[in-house]
């Protein structure tokens, strides 16, 4: 199980940032199944700042709630920059949220290869008003729960990076 423990003092931080400023965050995760917003939502008060979380671990999932298109899933892979910014920014659309952060990757151990190995995530981030941005990271060697806990770290990092 993914220790969320060592990542609270990054959400409390962000949580008190979007406060003072009157944002609010929504998430759309695959690999980490909504430990971002479980993340978010262990801070006291979060619920000025949390809008929602969407999980969509599945790709109908993703082209469901986020209208992610089946086709791109289909020619690019769930797994790349095109969906994560498609999943980033139907999460903005679809919610009340200022700031927005998307991730799809693969935790492992298995579903790997050559070109997507264990540990690759694509991220996506937004603010409205502005365009999303993509972020790329293998967290090489980590377990799942090693993947997760460093995609829900740079995940809270990007979010922060957003709000200013």
């Amino acid at each position: 199980m993914t220790d969320l423990t060592p990542l609270l003092p990054a959400a409390e931080a962000l949580i008190r940032r979007c406060t003072a400023s009157g944002l609010m965050i929504a998430t759309a995760e695959s690999c980490t199944g909504g430990l971002i917003a479980g993340t978010l939502t262990e801070v006291s008060g979060s619920s000025s700042v949390v809008d929602r979380g969407f999980v969509t671990y599945s790709n109908a999932a993703k082209t469901a709630m986020l209208g992610v298109p089946a086709d791109l899933i289909e020619q690019v892979g769930a797994v790349s920059r095109e969906v994560a910014l498609a999943m980033v920014e139907g999460a903005l659309v679809r919610s009340q949220a200022d700031l927005a952060v998307a991730v799809t990757g693969i935790a492992g151990p298995n579903g790997g290869s050559a070109e997507k190995p264990v540990g690759l995530v694509h991220f996506g981030v937004i603010r409205k008003g502005r365009s999303a941005r993509h972020a790329v990271h293998v967290f090489a060697g980590l377990d799942r729960s090693g993947v997760r806990r460093a995609t829900i770290e740079r995940a809270l990092a990007l979010l922060a990076e957003e709000a200013g």
